[in-house]
C-alpha cells in the first residue's frame, strides 16, 4: 500500500495560499494536511501535480507506459490523451493497444473517442470509426471525452453522421472537444452551440477571446511544431478558470528536455499569479474532464509534485496515487516492452514513381513555416528538365510525395519551400492524420531512397544522403517504438541533426513534415490523393 508524508510548504491554487505543512496519506490518500506553527523558506514546496490538457500521445513515438515513464520525472500526475493518430491506422484496435498499455502504468490518462477517423474523405486510411464504434469505447469506459471535432464544415451543415457523434457524447455525458483554427464569427458561434467545449488551435488574441466569449475553454498549446503561448498567455490572468496547457503533439527529444512544467515556469516568469498558473495547469483539467486526480486536499488522492521553487519549478519529486513515480529526474517506473502491431502494405517505389509531367506556366507551392501547422499557398516558376518539373533547392522547391501505405497507389507528388535541404531527402510513417508516407527532398533519386526505406522497415524516420540511409524504425504502427525513450529522443535528436546538415533551418523538420499532409488546417496540403486547399476543403491542381 502506498503511504508516506512530507513536509514541504504546501500550494493551494484556489485558495491562493502557500503555507509550511505535513502531508500525510495512507493507501494513496491523503489522510491529513497539518499545518506547523513555524516558517521555512528553505524547504521545497508541494503542488497539484502537472496536466496535459490535449496530448496525441502517439507523437512521442513512445507507448503510454513509456510516455508515462518519462513525462512523470517532469510533474505530470495525468494526461488528457486522443488517439486518433492510432486509430487512423488500426481502428478499434488501436485503441484497445493504448489503453491496455496505458492501464500498466499508474498515470492516468483520459483517452477520447476519435471523431474524426478519417479525418476527412479526401485521404487514404487504415480504418474508419463511425458512430456504433464510438458507443463501444463510451460503453465499456474506454473513452471518457469526443476528441477533436476536426470536420467542422459538417458540423455547421448539420451533417447526419457528425451530429449522431456529437449527440452520442451528450447522451454518455461526456465533454467535447473542438478543433476549429480561424473559425469566426457566426459560424464560430453555431460550431460552440452544437457542444463543442474546447478548442487548442488559436494563435490570436481575438481568435481566442471570441471562442472564450462564445463559452468555449482554451487550450494554450506548446508542441514540438505548433507553439502558440506567446501569443496566448495574457489569457491566464484574464481567464485563469477557463485556460488550460496543452502540448498537442510532443516529439520524444523534447519531450525528454520537459513537459506542463516549462509553461508553468515560463507563465510565472512572465509576470502571471503561480495561483492563476496552476489553476490552468493542474485544476483545471480535473473539474472539465472529470479526471479523478486529487488536487492536494485532505480526502483526495496524493497526486503531486514536489520542486525545489516556484520560480524554475524544477520537479523533485513526483507521486501518483501515494506511489513515488519520479525522483531527481530519474523514472520509478518499471520499462514494459509490448508486442508491436501494424498495418502496412505498401511496396517499393521507383524513382519513374515521382516523374512530374511538365505543363502550365507556373506551380503552386505550399510555403512551410517553423513552429506554425499553417501553410501559405505560393505561385512559382516551375524548373523543368527533359520535360519534366524538378526540385530546385537553389530556390528551396523541394519535392513533396505522399505514398499511401495501405495498398498500392501512384503517389501524390508537390512542391514545397521552407524546409531548405541542399541535398538528400527525409521520410516519414508519422503524417497527420492517416499516417501514410510523407517525403520531402532535393532529388528524386534521395526522396525515392528515404520512401523505400521507411517500407523496408515498416513503418519509422529516415533521412537519405550522400552519406547513406539513417533509419529510426517505428514498428508499432508505424507511429511508436518499443525502446526506452531516452534512446528513442537520442535517436530522433541524431535524425533531426542530420536534417540540419543538409541545410533545413528547421527547428523540428521531421515534426513539421509530419503535419504537410494534415488537411483540416489551412492552406495548401498534401494527402495521397491530390494537393488540398484546405480554405475550400477541395482538391486543387499543382499548375496553373
Amino acid at each position: 500500500m502506498h503511504q508516506g508524508s512530507v513536509i514541504a510548504n504546501i500550494v493551494q491554487p484556489l485558495e491562493r495560499r502557500i503555507f509550511l505543512a505535513e502531508v500525510r496519506w495512507e493507501r494513496g490518500i491523503i489522510a491529513a494536511i497539518t499545518r506547523l506553527d513555524h516558517e521555512d523558506p528553505n524547504k521545497t514546496y508541494l503542488l497539484p501535480g502537472f496536466i496535459d490538457a490535449h496530448v496525441h500521445i502517439e507523437s512521442s513515438m513512445l507507448t503510454p507506459a513509456e510516455f508515462a515513464r518519462i513525462a512523470c520525472r517532469h510533474g505530470t500526475v495525468a494526461t488528457v490523451s486522443d488517439p486518433h493518430e492510432i486509430a487512423n491506422v488500426l481502428g478499434l484496435e488501436g485503441i484497445r493497444f493504448m489503453c491496455d498499455n496505458a492501464a500498466l502504468t499508474p498515470l492516468p490518462i483520459l483517452f477520447g473517442a476519435p471523431s474524426c477517423v478519417p479525418a476527412t474523405p479526401f485521404e487514404t486510411a487504415g480504418a474508419r470509426l463511425e458512430s456504433e464504434q464510438l458507443d463501444y469505447l463510451f460503453q465499456n469506459r474506454l473513452t471518457g471525452y469526443l476528441s477533436e471535432m476536426m470536420n467542422y464544415p459538417a458540423v455547421l451543415n448539420n451533417d447526419p453522421q457528425i451530429m449522431a457523434k456529437l449527440d452520442l457524447a451528450k447522451r454518455y455525458g461526456c465533454p467535447i472537444d473542438g478543433h476549429a483554427p480561424g473559425l469566426k464569427g457566426d459560424a464560430m458561434r453555431r460550431y460552440a452551440e452544437a457542444g463543442i467545449s474546447t478548442d487548442h488551435e488559436c494563435r490570436t488574441l481575438d481568435e481566442a477571446r471570441a471562442k472564450l466569449a462564445a463559452g468555449m475553454h482554451i487550450l494554450i498549446r506548446e508542441g514540438s511544431a505548433a507553439r502558440d503561448f506567446d501569443a496566448l498567455h495574457t489569457l491566464i490572468s484574464e481567464y485563469p478558470e477557463r485556460v488550460m496547457f496543452c502540448s498537442d503533439d510532443k516529439h520524444p527529444d523534447d519531450l525528454v528536455a520537459g513537459h506542463i512544467n516549462l509553461l508553468v515556469a515560463r507563465a510565472v516568469a512572465y509576470g502571471h499569479a503561480v495561483f492563476d498558473v496552476l489553476r490552468c495547469a493542474c485544476l483545471n483539467p480535473i473539474k472539465h474532464y472529470g479526471l479523478a486526480v486529487g488536487q492536494l486536499r485532505v480526502g483526495d488522492r496524493m497526486d503531486a509534485v514536489e520542486v525545489e521553487n516556484i520560480s524554475t519549478f524544477k520537479p523533485v519529486s513526483t507521486w501518483i496515487a501515494g506511489q513515488k513515480v519520479a525522483h531527481q529526474g530519474t523514472s520509478l517506473l518499471t520499462r514494459i516492452k509490448p508486442e508491436p502491431i501494424n498495418r502496412f502494405n505498401a511496396s517499393p517505389i521507383t524513382d519513374a514513381h515521382l516523374d512530374v509531367e511538365a505543363k502550365g506556366r507556373q506551380i503552386r507551392v505550399i510555403k512551410a513555416a517553423d513552429g506554425d501547422l499553417f501553410t501559405q499557398e505560393m505561385l512559382h516558376a516551375p524548373r523543368i528538365e527533359n520535360n519534366k518539373i524538378v526540385p530546385d533547392p537553389e530556390r528551396d522547391l523541394l519535392l513533396l510525395a505522399v505514398v499511401n501505405r495501405y495498398q498500392d497507389a501512384q503517389p501524390a507528388l508537390a512542391f514545397i519551400e521552407g524546409f531548405g535541404l541542399k541535398q538528400g531527402a527525409l521520410a516519414s510513417s508519422v503524417a497527420h492524420d492517416s499516417h501514410n508516407i510523407i517525403a520531402v527532398g532535393a532529388d528524386a533519386e534521395s526522396v525515392c531512397r528515404a520512401i523505400n526505406a521507411v517500407i523496408a522497415a515498416q513503418g519509422g524516420i529516415a533521412a537519405a544522403n550522400q552519406a547513406g540511409i539513417e533509419l529510426l524504425p517505428l514498428p508499432i504502427a508505424g507511429l511508436m517504438s518499443h525502446d526506452d525513450g531516452d534512446a528513442v529522443a537520442a535517436r530522433y535528436a541524431e535524425l533531426n541533426a542530420i536534417a540540419r546538415q543538409m541545410g533545413s533551418p528547421l527547428r523540428a523538420p521531421f515534426m513539421t513534415l509530419s503535419f504537410m499532409a494534415l488537411l483540416v488546417i489551412p492552406e495548401l496540403k498534401l494527402s495521397d490523393q491530390g494537393l488540398f486547399d484546405g480554405r475550400t476543403f477541395t482538391f486543387t491542381s499543382l499548375t496553373v
